[in-house]
């Protein structure tokens, strides 16, 4: 087995971590069994030679897509990107993922990439102990108008202290992980008929417009557009 050959058998053996690599037109050239089981893919030759956007939902692909073609052209990556995977078998969660340009002779000639799902946190870790109260009372509150110190306030923490434990429980500072539990509130409040405005608003932002940069940074596509993929209620 060569290195390479061996570099992608590794990731085959991590079923929380999305691995990729693809060309220069943002073509897959190799996945890892993670991958390809979300995608409903029998093996590696179904994806081969394909883009995002002809894998994954029409708005979502073209998104991951155009990313792709952001790191080509630029020859700069894309890191800890906190983003909302959706996947054709059913499949979502919340994921960081990290985009390298592949350079030969000074040449970007393709790009690699992984996601990793973000997970909850491990309940005997201490650290969860000490902060179990204070995290359950921030699930309940998110879409209220708190933010890291009122959360640092309620577990008896500096800013500082609460920063450095909750990154470590949970791989994402307090701001981002308020932010995940927004957003995660209103892709279900997506499926009732309330407005776009008003889910937005019940999510716990400010405004529309911010609602809307937010939802779409990092589901990948509009609050309105994510709606549309919804299957129609009978």
């Amino acid at each position: 087995m060569d290195q390479l050959s061996a570099h992608h058998a590794l990731f085959d053996r991590l079923p929380d971590v999305v691995y990729f690599s693809k060309d220069a037109g943002g073509r897959y050239t190799h996945a890892n069994q993670t991958l390809l089981q979300r995608l409903g893919l029998p093996d590696l030759r179904a994806l081969k030679g394909k883009t995002a956007a002809d894998v994954f939902p029409a708005q979502l692909g073209e998104h991951y897509w155009q990313q792709d073609l952001q790191v080509i052209h630029s020859g700069a990556s894309m890191g800890d990107l906190l983003e909302r995977h959706l996947f054709p078998n059913g499949q979502s969660g919340w994921c960081l993922s990290v985009k390298h340009p592949i350079r030969e002779g000074g040449k970007v000639h393709g790009i690699v990439g992984i996601s990793r799902d973000l997970k909850g946190p491990a309940t005997h870790n201490p650290v969860y102990q000490r902060l179990a109260s204070s995290l359950a009372w921030a699930r309940q509150h998110c879409t209220d108008p708190i933010g890291v110190a009122d959360l640092a306030q309620h577990a008896t923490l500096s800013v500082a202290q609460l920063e450095r434990h909750v990154l470590a429980l949970l791989q994402l500072t307090p701001s981002r992980w308020l932010l995940s539990l927004r957003l995660e509130f209103a892709l279900g409040q997506l499926a009732s008929e309330r407005t776009v405005a008003q889910v937005g608003l019940d999510s716990g932002f400010t405004d529309h417009s911010a609602f809307s940069r937010a939802f779409k940074r990092h589901v990948g596509i509009s609050p309105r557009d994510y709606r549309a993929l919804q299957p129609a209620k009978t």
